[in-house]
């Protein structure tokens, strides 16, 4: 009886020891099976970044050259293969400057335990400057800046600002056309045997106190800005719109919120008045008097520019991403084209953009509006963003539109040479053009530029993570 208790006991507690046995065992499979595919995905992670660190290596080395796809191993130091990494590359285009790369890591035989990379790839444009000139500039106090500017010249800042200010100048030469002169050269400015002589950054501005003047820095060299404009025309022959000249005085473009732009053919100007360009007296129109329609296009889907071998007025309503240009080829000195701003552009939705590029100038005409809005990068490749000064006569049409209200730009201005929407007298009044001026910094402009905008610098992440 006793014998039969203890067999019973035995097998009991050698089945429950079993049962237990069995699951620590089951337990100690599973997690090394655990173990095993946390050690394979990590390895995988670190293939798939050997990768993206690869596709950063190629680029460095043959910056735009993305014909570099395809299967790749990854092998341990000593040389023996260990997994794969499968490089897929997006280029960049017309609508988007950025390269997207992806990269998916395995261990060799372990085809089912992938991880996935992918970086977005991008030089930053010169649109990430709010303002951007290779000469000296004056900013007066009733104009306001937001967004990093930078000037290869001096710079005099009286006006408001919210970020860096730059320029690649220690000293300079501030002439009378910014206010300096032997009776008005005061501290921290100095007369000297060349004139007056101020730090590279100086003004009335609080934007020293705040830690945003920074000089001298490098220089933007502008002759690396230059598009070559005849890529730009192959360009628009090909996927875009392209027009020759009109045999008058230009063209009109009127962008419509539904995508399109209408374009006219200018048949004549209103009659010619005197202004001064910042280096001379010229007498000539840049407002229209009578135009006739020509045709409605659709912006180009894959954001294929507009180049006209012509003046062109532009305003409007932009649905899209485009890029507009003024330029006569081949290019000679007496037949550089302008663009002419003679009412409001907006923008329809966050994603459209607009840039303007001319061979020479781009000009906001007398008869501009009393307020007026700007939504565009503007490159003035040889010439600059302006406003001519025009004297403020007692008569017509000069006693009307001589002197305007507000302008406010959203984008970014690149000019080459001399740039302003307002003239002052000695005192700081305002005797010709806008009064009040508010230049706004557009962000998304960096890395995501109008199409065909020029970049600089190196090759920078912009977007990293990882995909299923």
């Amino acid at each position: 009886m006793k014998k039969g208790i203890i067999t019973m006991w035995v097998l009991v507690f050698g089945t429950v020891f079993l049962i237990m046995f069995s699951g620590l065992i089951g337990f100690l499979v599973f997690q090394m099976k655990e173990n095993q595919k946390t050690a394979t995905a990590n390895l995988a992670f670190q293939i798939a970044e050997a990768g993206i660190n690869f596709s950063r290596w190629r680029l460095a080395h043959e910056p735009g050259n993305t014909d570099f796809a395809g299967l790749y191993e990854y092998k341990d130091p000593e040389g023996s293969v260990i997994g794969y990494y499968q490089l897929e590359i997006s280029s960049s285009t017309a609508c988007d400057s950025g390269i997207r790369i992806e990269s998916a890591g395995w261990q060799k035989g372990f085809d089912n335990t992938k991880r996935k990379l992918q970086i977005k790839y991008a030089k930053s444009s010169l649109a990430k400057y709010g303002f951007l000139t290779n000469s000296n500039v004056w900013f007066g106090e009733d104009e306001e800046l937001k967004g990093p500017f930078h000037s290869n010249g001096g710079i005099r800042m009286d006006g408001e600002q919210n970020s860096l200010a730059t320029s690649a100048k220690q000293t300079y030469i501030c002439g009378p056309e910014h206010g300096c002169s032997s009776s008005n050269c005061f501290n921290p400015c100095s007369w000297t045997v060349s004139g007056c002589e101020c730090p590279g950054i100086w003004g009335e501005g609080e934007g020293n106190e705040k830690g945003l003047w920074q000089f001298p820095v490098g220089l933007v060299d502008f002759n690396k800005i230059i598009q070559d404009l005849a890529i730009l025309k192959e360009e628009a022959n090909t996927n875009g719109i392209y027009l020759s000249e009109s045999g008058n005085y230009g063209y009109h473009l009127k962008f419509n919120s539904n995508g399109s732009v209408d374009i006219y053919k200018i048949t004549k100007l209103k009659p010619n008045v005197w202004g001064y360009d910042g280096e001379k007296w010229t007498l000539e129109s840049n407002d229209i008097e009578t135009e006739t329609f020509y045709q409605n296009y659709s912006l180009p889907t894959n954001c294929g520019p507009i180049f006209i071998e012509d003046n062109i007025w532009v305003e409007g309503d932009v649905n899209g991403r485009t890029t507009v240009v003024a330029a006569k080829l081949p290019e000679t000195p007496a037949s550089l084209k302008k663009i002419i701003i003679p009412n409001d552009i907006n923008y329809i939705g966050e994603n459209s953009v607009l840039g303007l590029i001319s061979q020479k100038d781009i000009l906001i005409p007398l008869y501009s509006p009393n307020n007026l809005e700007i939504k565009a990068a503007l490159l003035a490749q040889k010439g600059h963003v302006f406003r001519y000064y025009y004297p403020r006569r007692s008569y017509e049409p000069y006693k009307t539109y001589a002197i305007r209200d507000y302008i406010e730009t959203y984008g970014s201005i690149i000019t080459n040479t001399i740039w302003t929407f307002t003239w002052v007298d000695g005192t700081g009044k305002v005797v010709s053009g806008y009064k009040e001026t508010e230049m706004v910094y557009n962000e998304n402009l960096t890395y995501n530029p109008p199409p065909y905008f020029p970049v600089s610098g190196e090759y920078e992440i912009i977007k990293w993570e990882e995909v299923n």
